[in-house]
């Protein structure tokens, strides 16, 4: 049942072994793993998988009763990896590999490193899969999407965790698979403007709780909700539908797990020994050796295999920061300095400018995200200028310092004006993204609705105002699932998000709101031509604390297109608020967070309103405004009135 050794390295050649070896093939998930095929006319499977420290390695599962005795694989020189050719062999075959050590009387069943399918939870073996079969229909997206994913794209990113989003309650609660999710979510997301979509991790995971960080099958998409093949489906049809698609991404750490990658050969294979280096006691899990050429060759290959295989657009790269530094979350005497003694991880930091180069060379398209949370320099400047290379940056300290200022009481807020204006000092050192995620809506930290202070009128009035923020400054936006329409309760990723909600008028308010928003993000050049550079933001006046009232500009590549917006946080509204603008003429209200189509009070400027010839804030021109409590109002130069009355949506 098993072929001769020379009939697998017809498959796997001399030179994917030295390019494996040496740490440069970073396309390893076309021969190891579990490939279907044909050895002289006979059809059968061909396994392949690195475990240099075992003594025997065999492929086991229903078809030789997991007796490992049987369909041993052989070790291609010294390369440490094992491989054969099983006869018989076909895709849906479930199977693991028995690894014995050679260093110890370790013993495991593994599931396969490279493996591309996986049973279902909480089942643990691999499943053979062709991913080849697909035929893909998103070719007009393909010649389009370097522009819709580019520094200069309107960008507005909905995250969402599969399991939660929705779930079928006549049917005890089951979530969605993921042709079903193609047929309810894209309508959705399509509806509401959203011009990507960011999955939390679809990698096989064996604990629902953990949210997929916890990532056991890193080539295989989970089978909770279907197979390879309807995960393909429900990215084509985004793409068909004009949405990107990102996934989170975990290169960081792993799990424990048994029959997963620790241990794998009785060695810390994929890891440190040392568990001063490869142990994050924070998470309980492990870290990877980025120095070992084989590990870091595992990742990169697990990197392109996503944008290969199932044609995604971006990876959102998780917890960068600890893998950063080698003291993240550590106490003295618990890590260990690099080579100069300092803290920083130099593996990881060349694993990561690899990462991004190769990517960024084979996909010029792709959107690499670094969830970073320190203030670490030039993480999205490029390699050859001493950059990490990613293309966007999570901005946390935004993220931080705006949840903590609109959490306080209105009254209180003229005493932390800054945490609204310090932004403006590095908003154009790194390509930022304005995240509103997961992790701030759980663990105790409630919803974006149930945190905003006030009754239940300014609970609502704030958080249009915390999103009309997040729209209307420089960066690229995010915001997770259930905060689009008013969340009450924090996420809970075992239940529904509460979509009866959406019967009142409040919520579906708040819906308007982030719809109306989108579609103004795309409409107007100014709200994201530059989001990335210095000459996109422009104060109009960022020291009326006392009345706690902002006011900038939103400039794009052409000076007359750009927007003013006006945002007032304390429940006082503001007459005969004068502000300084740069053109005369009319100044079309084209954003009001107030109106009642919202759920605000309707309060406004009916319309719009002529400039006077006063000066202001060191402008020529400017105009007297009624900003309404609680409210954002962006406004758009116009020469006359009838100009741009058509809605934004």
């Amino acid at each position: 049942m098993t072929a001769t050794n020379k009939q697998q390295e017809s498959f796997l050649t001399d030179f994917d072994i030295h390019l494996f070896s040496e740490g440069t093939n970073v396309r390893i998930y076309e021969k190891m793993g579990a490939h279907p095929g044909e050895v002289d006319g006979v059809k059968g499977t061909h396994f392949a998988v690195w475990a240099p420290n075992a003594r025997q390695v065999s492929v086991i599962g229903d078809f030789n009763n997991w007796d490992a005795s049987k369909n041993q694989l052989s070790m291609i020189g010294q390369s440490g990896i094992w491989a054969g050719f099983l006869a018989g062999i076909t895709e849906g075959t479930i199977y693991k590999y028995y690894v014995a050590s050679k260093v110890n009387d370790y013993a495991a069943e593994k599931c396969d490193p490279v493996g591309f399918f996986s049973e279902v939870r909480p089942k643990t073996a691999s499943v053979v899969a062709d991913l080849d079969k697909y035929e893909w229909k998103d070719q007009d997206w393909q010649k389009k999407r370097q522009k819709a994913n580019g520094l200069e794209a309107p960008v507005s990113t909905y995250e969402l965790h599969l399991g939660s989003w929705m779930r079928i309650p006549e049917e005890e609660g089951r979530w969605l698979t993921y042709r079903e999710l193609a047929d309810k979510l894209i309508p959705y997301v399509k509806d509401l403007g959203f011009t990507h979509v960011e999955f939390m991790p679809v990698s096989e995971h064996p604990l629902d709780a953990s949210w997929g960080y916890q990532t056991t099958g890193y080539f295989a998409v989970t089978s909770r909700y279907g197979k390879p093949e309807d995960f393909m489906y429900l990215v084509d049809q985004l793409h068909q539908a004009g949405i990107g698609v990102i996934l989170d991404w975990v290169p960081a750490h792993f799990p424990r797990d048994g029959h997963a990658l620790g241990l794998f050969d009785g060695t810390h294979l994929y890891d440190h020994a040392d568990p001063r280096q490869g142990e994050h006691r924070e998470w309980g899990t492990y870290v990877f050796n980025y120095g070992r050429f084989e590990v870091a060759n595992f990742l990169l290959s697990n990197a392109m295999f996503w944008f290969d295989k199932y044609h995604i657009d971006g990876l959102r790269v998780d917890a960068v920061a600890s893998m950063l530094y080698l003291d993240y979350a550590r106490k003295d005497g618990e890590w260990l300095p690099n080579k100069h003694g300092g803290r920083e991880n130099i593996d990881a930091i060349n694993f990561l400018r690899r990462l991004n180069e190769h990517v960024y060379g084979e996909y010029p398209y792709a959107m690499m995200i670094a969830e970073e949370s320190t203030a670490w320099p030039s993480v999205t400047r490029p390699t050859y200028l001493g950059g990490l290379g990613f293309g966007f940056k999570w901005d946390m300290g935004w993220m931080n310092d705006t949840l903590k200022y609109m959490e306080l009481d209105p009254v209180h807020r003229k005493f932390h004006h800054n945490k609204l204006t310090f932004r403006g000092l590095y908003s154009a050192s790194e390509n930022f993204m304005l995240p509103l995620s997961h992790d701030e809506v759980v663990h105790g930290k409630k919803s974006l609705l149930s945190k905003m202070p006030g009754d239940t009128w300014q609970k609502f009035a704030n958080l249009r105002l915390l999103l009309g923020s997040q729209y209307t400054l420089p960066g690229k936006k995010l915001l997770f699932m259930g905060g689009e329409f008013g969340h009450w309760i924090e996420w809970n990723f075992d239940q529904s998000l509460d979509w009866h909600l959406l019967e009142h008028s409040t919520h579906t308010g708040v819906l308007n709101w982030v719809r109306d928003l989108n579609h103004a993000l795309v409409k107007y050049p100014a709200l994201h031509e530059f989001d990335c550079r210095s000459a996109g933001f422009e104060w109009i006046d960022c020291q009326d604390s006392e009345q706690s009232v902002l006011s900038y500009l939103r400039k794009g590549k052409d000076p007359k297109e750009a927007v003013l917006v006006v945002v007032n946080f304390t429940p006082i509204p503001r007459h005969d608020y004068r502000i300084g603008v740069p053109e005369a003429g009319f100044w079309r209200e084209i954003l009001n967070s107030d109106a009642m189509m919202y759920g605000g009070s309707g309060l406004g400027n009916y319309g719009g309103l002529w400039t006077d010839p006063y000066e202001h804030h060191a402008r020529p021109q400017s105009v007297s405004l009624t900003v309404p409590p609680l409210a954002m109002l962006v406004f758009k130069h116009t020469d006359h009135l009838g100009e741009e009355q058509e809605p934004i949506s």
